[in-house]
């Protein structure tokens, strides 16, 4: 039987829930794996920096892959791209010293930049009319304006405790990046069933059932409100009554607005679950 491939980060931000989606979508990984290439009956995993990730998939070692958009980006491979996955936030910011006059983007003209991303820097800076020099960092690119060689950095944020805690100070974001799954334009099915499952996992995560009993005398204006914004699955009777039990998928992000609109209208007995598998 044929194995899908499939390049992860060995370490950082998006190895754990990396792991966690794969297992999701019906594989067993452990979490605390020490070798660069796993297998199992059905996949083989490589684990590898998160730069090397989509030359592995471009060069079809790899069938498939997860890695940060910020590094599809810089790496001008855009086109591997087959969705976001909703985890692994951050953004590509520009921070300065807490002491500097420095308020935005456009006050760094002139001034070195240094950065772990100078393609998506440049391509910014050319775009906005902004003659900076850059200084290109592998790493710790906080570090740079203390030690003196640059002015400014253009860096991954996500809490912020990283330039608090170097006495920088975020001006301004050029964009914002999530972990994303990438493969070939061109894909056969072992990675299509992947993201099959992976596109179930997503749907689950982002909708939650809920259950609850509507009062006959207002079933008609519940039902119509929630017509536009959930999936409606199961509306019966309870005999005898003047309830009737209603049963809904309702998107995470407005569950709260969803439930407050049901207290208006008398509902009753709500309970909200989570939803394992969508498909």
């Amino acid at each position: 039987m044929n194995k899908l491939k499939i390049a992860l980060q060995k370490a950082g931000r998006l190895h754990e829930e990396s792991i966690n989606l794969l297992n999701a979508c019906g594989f067993k990984l452990s979490l605390d794996l020490k070798q660069l290439k796993v297998s199992t009956f059905n996949l083989d995993v490589f684990l590898l920096r998160d730069d090397d990730i989509p030359g592995f998939v471009q060069k079809g070692i790899a069938d498939v892959g997860i890695v940060g958009k910020n590094v599809i980006l810089e790496q001008e491979m855009d086109f591997l791209i087959r969705d976001n996955l909703g985890f692994g936030y951050c953004k590509l910011s520009f921070a300065v010293p807490k002491e500097s006059l420095y308020k935005s983007v456009k006050d760094l003209s002139g001034k070195c930049i240094a950065t772990s991303h100078p393609k998506i820097l440049d391509k910014f800076l050319k775009e906005h009319n902004i003659k900076s020099s850059i200084h290109k960092i592998s790493g710790s690119v906080e570090i740079a304006p203390n030690i003196g060689i640059a002015d400014a950095i253009c860096d991954l944020v996500s809490s912020g405790r990283t330039l608090d805690s170097n006495n920088l100070k975020e001006i301004e974001t050029i964009f914002s990046s999530e972990a994303v799954f990438i493969c070939q334009p061109k894909y056969d099915i072992l990675v299509d069933n992947l993201f099959f499952r992976i596109r179930a996992v997503k749907r689950a995560r982002d909708n939650n059932y809920l259950l609850f009993n509507a009062p006959n005398k207002n079933l008609d204006k519940i039902i119509y409100y929630l017509h536009k914004l959930c999936q409606i699955l199961h509306i019966r009777p309870i005999a005898d009554s003047a309830w009737t039990y209603v049963k809904v998928i309702v998107p995470a992000f407005i569950i709260w607005n969803i439930l407050d609109e049901l207290k208006k209208n008398s509902a009753k007995d709500l309970v909200v679950l989570p939803i394992k598998k969508f498909v």
